[in-house]
């Protein structure tokens, strides 16, 4: 793959950059706010910056990947809000119904996604199906032309607020494990589910995890997104989306907290009255660290420009990989240089949120060995290893 930089990516790098500059909050937004997201979403679609990688025919401008990618750095550079409760419908949902909704689907939610009406989380992981999403045990039982829906899912991010949820339930429980799943479009205000929040270690506001209760829930046999037992094929488009384009943006913003950090390392002194960059390790460590989140760069440059039709190919895994466990050691470097500051700090760079957020890196979307295990078999071409007994 070879970058070139044209005249009309320049352009647009100006127009963009304009745009935010005009239209970004000055003051900082806590993520995960149902109306301040949401209102975030509804400035980007009457600016006409909404879905902009989408296809035109679904409402988005069909931008070019490297188009894409100045958009998401320019928003990084800047600071811009995040999508917080907003990112299942944008980064995944959406994308997933472009490549294998019906036009019926397409229709009805597409447009209220990128208007920013509503909100989607996604109801997969449940208290024993958390890596291994194929040992879910959520039933969904045909009842003329309803799914009749029963089981619980956890982790369920944004659950509390949103409006619709991607659903993975079993269909057919006397299948083999990924051939009696489905992929279904379930609506959050239907009678019969219960959200209960749960409260993380990031803070008392931060309480975007919810475990979902589903008590005869009914579901239109409609709202099937691909064939009926067919949704371990339409979640591996999902997971491709989530694990690829869906944290381009995480990336970039990680590695502008890296910048941060490095012109805080030089200001930061230690005891012995020495800036923290002339200690060899601190500067070791912080310059292996800007190399690898170029490397990611690369490698996410490398993934979008390849044509798969939309779908993120099984490297995103290895993207994902990568960057959950830089992110992990960019947090705690944080740590080492900053010392007591770290606290002083977070009220205005959110450092410590930012230090407590970075542990479920390397288990969402799959645990890191998850994605080891998906690197070694579809990408290698290694063996699959012996199953425990």
């Amino acid at each position: 793959m070879r970058i070139v930089v044209t005249d009309e990516d320049r352009e647009f790098r100006a127009e963009v950059r304009d745009w935010l500059k005009a239209n970004v909050p000055k003051e900082h937004r806590r993520a995960y706010v149902r109306e301040t997201d949401l209102e975030w979403q509804r400035t980007l679609y009457e600016g006409g910056w909404a879905g902009i990688n989408w296809p035109k025919e679904h409402g988005g401008r069909g931008l070019l990947p490297d188009q894409l990618l100045i958009w998401y750095e320019e928003s990084a550079r800047v600071h811009a809000p995040h999508w917080g409760c907003m990112a299942t419908a944008l980064m995944h949902a959406g994308p997933t119904l472009i490549v294998k909704g019906t036009r019926e689907q397409q229709a009805y939610h597409l447009p209220r996604i990128l208007k920013g009406e509503v909100v989607w989380c996604q109801g997969w992981s449940e208290p024993g199906a958390g890596s291994d999403l194929t040992n879910l045990q959520t039933r969904a039982e045909i009842d003329g032309d309803h799914l009749v829906v029963n089981g619980s899912k956890i982790w369920t991010s944004s659950g509390h607020l949103a409006d619709w949820q991607e659903l993975l339930v079993r269909t057919d429980p006397d299948a083999p494990k990924t051939k009696g799943i489905s992929w279904v479009i379930c609506d959050m205000h239907s009678p019969g589910i219960e959200v209960r929040p749960i409260r993380v270690m990031s803070g008392p506001h931060d309480t975007h995890f919810s475990q979902c209760f589903y008590n005869d829930v009914r579901i239109p046999l409609s709202n099937v997104v691909g064939a009926l037992n067919d949704g371990w094929s339409v979640a591996g488009a999902t997971l491709g989306f989530e694990r690829g384009t869906g944290f381009i943006p995480e990336q970039l913003h990680q590695a502008e907290v890296l910048e941060d950090l490095i012109r805080l390392a030089a200001e930061n002194s230690k005891r012995d009255g020495r800036s923290n960059l002339d200690h060899g390790d601190v500067t070791y460590r912080l310059a292996t660290l800007r190399a690898e989140f170029a490397a990611i760069r690369a490698l996410t440059y490398q993934s979008i420009s390849r044509d798969r039709n939309g779908t993120p190919g099984t490297e995103a895994s290895m993207i994902r990989l990568y960057f959950s466990e830089a992110h992990q050691r960019l947090t705690r470097l944080a740590m080492d240089v900053l010392g007591a500051r770290m606290m002083e700090l977070s009220n205005d760079r959110g450092w410590t949120y930012n230090y407590l957020r970075s542990f479920p890196a390397t288990i969402a979307a799959g645990t890191s060995d998850i994605q080891r295990n998906i690197i070694g078999e579809r990408i290698l071409g290694l063996p699959r290893g012996p199953k425990a007994s």
